[in-house]
């Protein structure tokens, strides 16, 4: 991504980060790196999968898509069977205490 989860760099960094958090990724279980800080990286990421824009998904090291496909994998209900299959979500007892403000919320 360009930037950080904490400060994205870019509108559609940071709509692939609200998507993330909207669908219930496990912060525990999810990695981000800025391209902005290793050239090298932004450039080899783009020629490993093929895809010409960043960010990127991966899940279980497997190419999902750029921020446009994540978005219409989330409206249709995809990318939340994808996710949950890869066991990258909160445990949904977590997700009720979470909700109900016992503990606090992710980022």
């Amino acid at each position: 991504m360009k930037g950080t989860p904490e400060a994205p760099a870019c509108g559609f960094s940071r709509a692939t980060i609200q998507i993330l958090g909207q669908q219930g990724v496990d912060p525990a279980k999810f990695a981000a790196y800025n391209v902005l800080e290793d050239n090298e990286l932004r450039e080899g990421i783009k020629e490993f999968s093929q895809w010409p824009t960043i960010p990127q998904l991966y899940v279980d090291k497997e190419f999902v898509g750029g921020c446009d496909i994540i978005m219409s994998m989330s409206q249709s209900g995809e990318l939340a069977d994808l996710l949950e299959k890869a066991n990258a979500l909160v445990p949904a007892e977590e997700e009720e205490i979470s909700s109900e403000g016992k503990t606090s919320e992710k980022a």
